[in-house]
C-alpha cells in the first residue's frame, strides 16, 4: 500500500533573530499547526552579508522559520508578514509541496 499525499504550502521566512516572536506570534494566530526555527543562519542579500557567529545573540543572527500550511492559511500570513518587511530587512519564500500525512498540518481528511 503506497502512501497518499496531499498538496500544502510551505512558508520559508528569513529574519533577524530579533523579529522571530512576531513572526511565530502570527503563525500562532492563524493557527499554524506548527513550525520549525533554524538559527543563527548566514547569507548574502540586498543589505550585504550577514556572517554566523556561535558566540552572538539570537538577535543579531538571521533565523529561519518555516511551517507547512494549507493554501486557505497563505494569504492571511502574507498579510500579516507586509509590516515587517515594509520596516525591516527578509525574505518569505512559498513554494507548492506534498506531505503524507495532512492531519498534522491542520488539514484533516477531505480535499487536499
Amino acid at each position: 500500500m503506497g502512501l497518499t499525499l496531499h498538496q500544502m504550502k510551505e512558508i520559508r521566512v528569513i529574519v533577524a533573530g530579533e523579529h522571530r516572536a512576531f513572526v511565530t506570534d502570527l503563525l500562532d494566530r492563524v493557527k499554524a499547526s506548527g513550525y520549525t526555527i533554524i538559527g543563527n543562519v548566514s547569507g548574502k542579500g540586498h543589505h550585504g552579508v550577514r556572517e554566523a557567529h556561535f558566540m552572538s545573540s539570537e538577535q543579531e543572527s538571521l533565523e529561519i522559520i518555516l511551517t507547512v500550511v494549507p493554501e486557505d492559511k497563505v494569504e492571511p500570513i502574507l498579510a500579516g508578514l507586509r509590516p515587517l518587511f515594509d520596516r525591516h530587512a527578509g525574505l518569505m519564500l512559498v513554494s507548492d509541496v506534498a506531505v503524507g500525512r495532512q492531519e498534522y498540518f491542520g488539514k484533516k481528511g477531505g480535499k487536499p
